[in-house]
């Protein structure tokens, strides 16, 4: 059997998520390990973007953000930030976004502004960046996220990316045409959204993890499908591709 850690399951089981025909808007950290694992595992022709206008980037090393010289570096071409949103984003040419959040409530809306109240804040986040037009415009959102009581909550300190609003139909009365987050991915679990409600709802666990654990860490009630599965395990070439990443990365930031 092979041993591998929570975060490991979570970024193996989010690689798993996108397909070799996507073109997927990438954000920084857990998204980009994810879909730099898919690109180099069962997805080699995925088109990967990134907010700084680079376009089908393919790096050897995980950037440390938009600014990396690794994108530039690695793509195909790289457009100016202004195209990149409004012709290929806004466009509606990206299939999937990929985002995380410092906070997420049951109808994955994302907090990543501040935490406390907005005029005096316990925590002053990075901010939306791109992530409220990506949430918006792209023709799907996955979310990848720690799972955490401080981090799933029952309301939002601040709602910087729009996710199913208030649940039901809210997207579409707010004229958002796009599908939103269909799929939460989590160091315990995968999240879909109930299809009429909206409501995240737990469709597989990951091995070793009890609904108990889920509900601690969770803000709110969590909903489960009436059959839900269990994740399979990461395999050995996933671990091994996975591993190898990131110690590229910590080699190369490590020697610059």
């Amino acid at each position: 059997m092979n041993e591998y850690s929570q975060n490991e399951m979570m970024t193996i089981a989010a690689a798993r998520s996108l397909r070799n025909e996507d073109i997927c808007f990438v954000g920084i950290g857990a998204p980009s390990a994810a879909a730099n694992l898919a690109r180099l595992t069962h997805a080699p022709d995925i088109t990967l973007i990134y907010e700084s206008g680079t376009i089908e980037t393919r790096p050897s090393v995980l950037p440390l953000s938009i600014g990396d010289g690794e994108l530039c570096d690695t793509a195909l071409t790289t457009v100016d930030v202004p195209e990149m949103f409004r012709y290929w984003l806004q466009g509606g040419r990206i299939t999937v976004g990929f985002l995380g959040g410092a906070q997420i409530d049951r109808f994955a809306n994302l907090n990543t502004t501040v935490m406390g109240d907005y005029q005096h804040p316990k925590v002053r986040l990075p901010g939306g960046g791109g992530a409220p037009e990506i949430a918006t415009h792209c023709g799907e959102v996955f979310i990848i996220m720690q799972h955490s009581r401080r981090s799933f909550v029952d309301k939002l300190d601040f709602m910087t990316s729009l996710g199913h609003g208030e649940g039901g139909g809210h997207r579409q009365r707010q004229s958002v045409k796009t599908r939103g987050p269909t799929r939460l991915i989590t160091d315990l679990c995968i999240f879909e959204p109930d299809p009429e409600t909206r409501e995240m709802t737990v469709m597989s666990i990951h091995p070793g993890v009890s609904r108990e654990q889920i509900q601690d860490n969770t803000g709110w009630n969590v909903r489960y499908a009436s059959h839900v599965q269990s994740t399979p395990s990461p395999d050995a070439a996933e671990l091994s591709v996975l591993r190898e990443l990131h110690a590229r990365t910590r080699a190369a930031h490590a020697a610059s």
